[in-house]
Formats: C-alpha cells, structure tokens, sequence
C-alpha cells in the first residue's frame, strides 16, 4: 500500500484506495489521508496568525557593535545580521534547511555552525566565511555530529560525533584548517551522552558532560596529550544531575548546575584543587536553567525558572556575589551571551503577547550593576493586536493522590462555558511554559476555546521528586492527571466540560493517545504528532544513539516484565478502548519517533473502525520545520477542532 501512495505522489492527485483518501500537497511532500479539503476561509483566517516571525540571539559580531540572530523570511529559519537597535536583518545564509547550532569564531567573523537535511537530525559542521557567505563542510557529510565549541585560540574545534559507529557519541577534536586529522578524544564507553562544555586557557584539557537521564549525569575533565579521561562530579551509587558549564578564570574550579543538594539544580562552584563545592543559589528554591560567563572570566549571569517565568541575575563569578535584573519583561530569557569586549549580554525574550526577539543589556564596570536593556530586533506579528493576547494564569488543581498538578489557562472571560483545548507537552522531562503561542492565541480567538497546558507530574520544573513520579511502571500515573484535570474542568463554570480536546506531539503524543484510551467517554478528539503508540516497537526502532538515553526513562523493553507492562499500557494495544476521532500527524524522517509509530496506530484504528485523519510530511522530522508544511498542518488542526468541537 505505501509503495502505491508514493508512487502517485509525484503526480500529486487526489486519489481513494481501501476507502482512504490520499491527496498530496507541497509538490508531493505532504501526505494527508482521509484529511477533508480545507476550506478558502480556513486558510484566511489563519493567514495572519502563520506570518509571525521570531529573531532569536545567536551572537555577536567580532569586528563591529552588531549581531546575529536566526529568523525566517522564507520558508525555514537562516541565519541574519543586525547592524544596530531595530536595523534592518540582512541576511547571511541561504539554505534550503533551516540553522541549527551557531558559534561565533573568538576572534575573526568566521562562524562555526551545523545543519541537517529533512529532520533527519544527522547534522553536519559547516564553517561560513561571512564576507561571501560561502560554507565549507567539515564534517564527514554522514555521521550524526554535535556541540562544536570553538577552542580559547580558535584555531580547533571541539565536537560529539556518532561517525565511529553510528551509534556512540563519541568526542573529537579538530583543526577547522585541516580536518583530516580530526582526532577522538573520547571514545564513548556506552549508549549515553557526550560533549564539551569548555576548553582550559592554554586548550589542553576539555570540560566534559556525559548525560545518561534527567537525573543522573556526571562531569569529567579530559587531557587532550593523553586522552585520559578524569571523573570530577558524579558518582554511581548515589547518582545525582550534574551540568557543566564553564571553567572559572584560572582554571582552579568549574562552575556546574546540580541538584545533589536540593530537591532543585543549583547554581554550584566546585574547587579542583581541594574539592570543596559552593552553592551559589542555596537561596533560591528553583531550578536554575541558564549560564553565560564572559571570555575573560570575570563576568557570569544566569536564569532562574521561577514556576515556568525567567528571572535573570548577573554574578560576579569571584566573590559569587549576584543581583537580579529588574528591567527583563515577564517571559523567558534564553540564548545568553557576552561580547568579545566583555560589556554587552545578548540575550533572547520571549513573553505572552511577544515572540522571541534578541535585546542587549549594557553592561558597566562594576560587574553586578548594569544600563540599559534595549530591544535590537521587532518581529513581525502579522498584523496582529498582540497587547490583546491573552495572559496565562497559573493554577493547580488536585489529583488522585491529592499532589497538585499546575497548570497554565489561557481564556477569556465568557459568561458561556467554552470548549477546551488541553495541550500536553513532550520530553516528559519538559515543561509548559507561559511563552508567546500565535497557537494558542489563535484557538482562542478563531474558535472560541480556552486552553489548558499542564505539567503533569514528571515535569521538569518542580523538583527532582516531581521529576521521577511518571518513571518505569508509575508510568500512568501521569495519565491519571490529565483525568483530574477533567474533574477540574467540570467544577469551573466558563469552561465546557463536554466539549474537550486532547493535543500533544512526541511524547506528548503518547499522553494523547492515552487520554483517548482512558478518557474517550469525556472527550471529543485527540491530535497526535509525532507520538508514541507502542513503547516497545519505539525503543527496538528509535536510533541506536538514543536508544539507551530512552530505556532509563521508560524502562527496558529487553526485561520480560517491562516488556509485558510497557505492552500492557501501550495506546496500540489498547484501541478498542478509543472512541474519539484522532488526528495522526507525523514525519517520514524522524528519528526519535520513527514513522512506523504513526503507521501501526492508524492502522489499528482503521482496522477498529475508528475515523482517523493522517498527515506525513515526507521532507520533515520529529516535527515541522518548514512553513509550507507547517501552514497546512495548523489549518488542518483547526478544521479539526471545528468539527470535533
């Protein structure tokens, strides 16, 4: 069947087969199955919501006072140049595949950065000359490769690469000049994760962090003459979430975010010579989850998430003294960092009626007061009223066993009881946070509907013991909150406790899938993208680099009772339960989720007798990248929503 869809995808007709019918969009990339044609009026009423832009902080300039930022104006996102406060974006780059990582050369304009084609995620390096705007490969053009950071003399780079056997992300060293005598530094021992955090002054030993879960991660430090690798924070038998971050100015200490000392990661200084620790932010009852020191190591700022809000402080890195900046608008703060002259912080915010735009804070001598904070970029919001966006208010609300779940409610004020959307995010390490969605807003104000983002529990966020609660086989007790969130919906007077729509992607997705499974007889629908229906059949075709990253979260499929548990609660199993219509949206690329996830679903449901719309874009990943398939995606969604709602 599948073969006889893509061979008609080259002459994009609609056609029916197995009383499906199958048309193709965007010159035959976007597949849409028993999709209703989407309506003239859809598609204008959307317009304005699907031409807002962003301009996220990816640098400075070496040679000048400007910047760089990543923003779209065609059809991904490309790398742009910024001469000064609300000049004009010219941009830098011209590729058909949108910019991933960006790092700005320590001395020259040359800019370090990767890319990958289709959502693959197998990015490659590329190093851009930005007089001429050339590229030059310097990865080996297969491999899945990561992380590059520029050494202290800028002559090497340092980066993780799965290109000794597809699946280890092992870390190598390079000289951008001559990379055929790229060399492995670290030969990764097992399945988890590997990179470098910072380079010593004089560049002969790397900062390195090996990530096996959320929860367990460990710091070492790496000779780059001997290959020796050297464990400084972590241990195996308590294990605890260590993230490096920088060496101090000296190269005497290091400064890490962990959370062996608190239910919350905190901002940690650790000693190398004598192995003291000192914990900056012990004040502080959150998460710290950002960190930027300036080159001469004698500036540092950093983020608090402050139940899902940015609060950012400048840190005085020798005293650990800090000082929060009152001036930062009410949102999030993301991206930092300093200029080469030490004086500047760049940064990216994002609030409720604002999409992420790059603004500098002015910096002065003494290095825990700054000046001005100013706005370098205006994105386009299509035309759109955003002071009229509706501002999420933080709630929580019971569950089952009476731990209260928050919870983000964007709604108007109604004197009839709206539909609901409840929007479930991925990870589940993730969080929903109170951002700017032209998504949300959209639903808001085109449908009438009030949506729901909760964090349930297994959200990052709220402590390590919030974090663990969803792990192994309590693995459906975060699916017992989205029905506690339906007993809350039922006990407030604005919003329709009839009229419920679950929607999440990844494994989001999977929390959709199961809402359905447990929830059909109090919902209207549910919309999955890119979710997991089975977590065995995931983790036996998820990549062979994530795969042991996943295991630790979900459990081993490999352990007979695992795998009778993880089949037992898997959504693909349990269809006859489902009674909702869903929407499948999927890539054909992405190697997180494969798309054999989506196909066994859709499946099951059609063989169930269930209706069932399916989406694949065939030039996409673990999620839409590209607007021309995003744009029919968000239409779809709504059409969706209209005639479920």
């Amino acid at each position: 069947m599948k073969k006889i869809v893509y061979l008609a995808l080259i002459f994009c007709f609609t056609i029916t087969s197995f009383a499906q019918e199958i048309r193709t969009e965007n010159n035959g990339n976007l597949i849409l199955e028993d999709v209703p044609a989407i309506s003239q009026s859809i598609k204008d009423d959307l317009k304005r919501y699907q031409n807002v832009r962003s301009a996220s902080f990816r640098g400075f300039h070496n040679g000048n006072e400007g910047l760089y930022i990543s923003t779209r104006f065609g059809n991904v996102s490309q790398l742009h140049y910024v001469q000064s406060p609300g000049a004009a974006r010219n941009q830098v780059t011209y590729f058909q595949e949108p910019i991933g990582s960006v790092a700005t050369h320590p001395t020259d304009q040359s800019i370090i950065f990767t890319m990958d084609k289709g959502g693959t995620e197998n990015a490659q390096i590329y190093l851009l000359d930005t007089a001429n705007a050339s590229a030059k490969l310097l990865s080996d053009g297969k491999s899945r490769n990561g992380g590059p950071l520029w050494s202290t003399d800028g002559e090497q780079i340092a980066f993780q690469s799965t290109k000794r056997n597809g699946r280890s992300n092992d870390i190598w060293v390079m000289n951008v000049t001559n990379t055929e005598e790229a060399q492995m530094v670290l030969e990764s021992p097992d399945g988890t994760w590997w990179g470098a955090s910072d380079w010593t002054e004089d560049d002969k030993t790397l900062l390195v962090q090996n990530y096996i879960s959320i929860t367990n991660s460990k710091i070492y430090l790496v000779d780059l003459e001997t290959q020796k690798k050297q464990l400084i924070l972590g241990k195996e038998k308590d294990p605890s979430a260590n993230s490096a971050l920088a060496f101090d100015k000296d190269d005497k200490g290091v400064f890490y975010i962990t959370d062996k000392f608190s239910q919350f990661s905190q901002l940690t200084y650790h000693n190398l010579e004598n192995g003291d620790d000192v914990i900056i932010s012990s004040e502080i009852p959150w998460d710290v989850d950002g960190f930027a020191m300036s080159e001469d190591g004698k500036r540092a700022a950093f983020v608090i998430n402050e139940n899902g809000y940015s609060t950012l402080y400048l840190l005085d890195p020798k005293s650990f003294k800090f000082k929060k900046v009152n001036s930062i608008p009410l949102g999030l703060v993301g991206g930092m960092q300093f200029d080469k002259n030490n004086n500047r912080l760049g940064l990216t915010i994002n609030t409720h009626q604002t999409p992420s735009d790059t603004y500098v804070l002015d910096l002065k001598r003494n290095v825990l007061s700054h000046g001005k904070l100013e706005r370098w970029t205006y994105s386009e919001v299509g035309g759109l009223d955003t002071s009229k966006f509706i501002k999420p208010e933080l709630v929580k609300y019971p569950s089952f066993d009476g731990r209260e779940i928050p919870a983000f409610v964007y709604a108007k004020e109604s004197a009839t009881p709206q539909p609901v959307i409840i929007s479930i995010h991925g990870g589940p390490e993730s969080q929903s946070r109170p951002r700017f969605s032209s998504t949300f807003q959209l639903w808001i104000n085109e449908l009438n509907a009030a949506v729901i983002a909760p964090n349930v529990r297994g959200s990052d966020g709220y402590g390590k013991e919030y974090l663990s609660l969803d792990n192994g086989y309590k693995r459906e007790d975060s699916v017992k909150d989205i029905g506690a969130l339906l007993d809350w919906i039922e006990t407030q007077p604005h919003l329709d406790e009839n009229r419920v729509i679950v929607y999440g992607g990844s494994y989001g997705g999977y929390m959709v899938l199961a809402s359905a499974v447990h929830f059909s007889d109090r919902l209207k629908g549910a919309v999955d993208i890119v979710g997991i229906s089975n977590f065995v059949t995931f983790l036996k075709n998820t990549k062979d680099y994530r795969r042991d990253l996943r295991r630790v979260e979900y459990g081993d499929e490999r352990d007979p009772e695992m795998e009778k548990f993880l089949q037992e609660i898997s959504p693909n199993n349990n269809v006859d339960k489902i009674s909702v219509p869903i929407f499948v949206v999927q890539g054909e690329n992405d190697p997180r989720v494969p798309v054999t996830e989506a196909e066994q679903i859709v499946k099951s449901l059609r063989e169930n007798g269930n209706q069932v719309w399916y989406m694949n874009a065939l030039n996409e990943g673990h999620g839409y990248r590209k607007k021309e398939n995003r744009d029919i995606y968000q239409q779809a969604v709504v059409l969706f929503f209209k005639e479920n709602l």
